[in-house]
């Protein structure tokens, strides 16, 4: 089996080389870029399994280059870990919005980053082997086969973790689920994330659904956690 590909996209030449050592020794194919334009290029080339981009960059960043991907029909569903120095909730928030798939804060362990990556890669991976399904429940449809999610004949754009977090939820309607729970059903027990990435990801649901005016589709149970129900 060929090693998987992984696209680094980062500025500062120390860091952009301890990522490459640290990935190759993992076993990862390294690609690599000091900024969003050639990344976006060696993107379009060759198509890498996983992408890293820091939200600071020169010219576009990592937020902007995160957007460009997600209209990009051809690899729009590629998985994009953002790394960054900004730790608070709020900019968390506005890199899953822009379509980051997972976020880690500098300074990081480089041994816990490639956990994250790895785990990235194989939600990914397990997306894409879904056999040809669709599950409906009332007004929602998730299509398995062509990666798409409608309310109402409304598609709504979701990123690879919200897409697998909807699909556990609509397998599942009705039940509550705790965040370690969900973390573990929908990231994967060897994966090191914080309970509040679930808050984050169900926010961003949220926001997507209201436009639909379909909001409480994902209801809190307080002292619990989620459930999904659809009257």
């Amino acid at each position: 089996m060929s090693a998987q590909t992984i696209l680094i996209i980062e500025d500062e030449t120390a860091i952009r080389d301890m990522l490459k050592f640290t990935l190759s020794v993992a076993g990862f194919a390294i690609i690599e870029a000091p900024n969003a334009e050639q990344g976006w290029a060696l993107l379009q080339d060759h198509l890498p399994d996983g992408v890293i981009v820091d939200w600071m960059l020169p010219g576009m960043s990592g937020v902007q280059f995160c957007e460009k991907v997600r209209q990009y029909e051809v690899v729009a569903n590629t998985p994009i870990l953002m790394l960054t120095a900004k730790g608070e909730e709020a900019d968390q928030v506005v890199g899953f919005d822009a379509g980051a798939d997972d976020y880690v804060v500098k300074p990081f362990s480089p041994r816990a980053l490639v956990a994250r990556c790895q785990a990235l890669l194989r939600r990914s991976s397990s997306v894409e082997k879904v056999v040809s399904k669709v599950i409906k429940i009332g007004h929602l449809s998730l299509d398995l086969n062509s990666y798409r999610f409608k309310v109402n004949k409304t598609e709504l754009k979701l990123g690879p973790t919200e897409f697998k977090l909807v699909q556990f939820f609509m397998a599942n309607p009705n039940r509550v689920y705790s965040r370690s729970q969900l973390l573990d059903q929908v990231w994967g027990t060897s994966v090191i994330v914080e309970e509040r990435t679930v808050d984050v990801h169900i926010r961003r649901l949220r926001k997507l659904l209201k436009e639909v005016d379909a909001e409480d589709t994902i209801q809190t149970v307080r002292g619990v956690g989620y459930r999904f129900s659809v009257d």
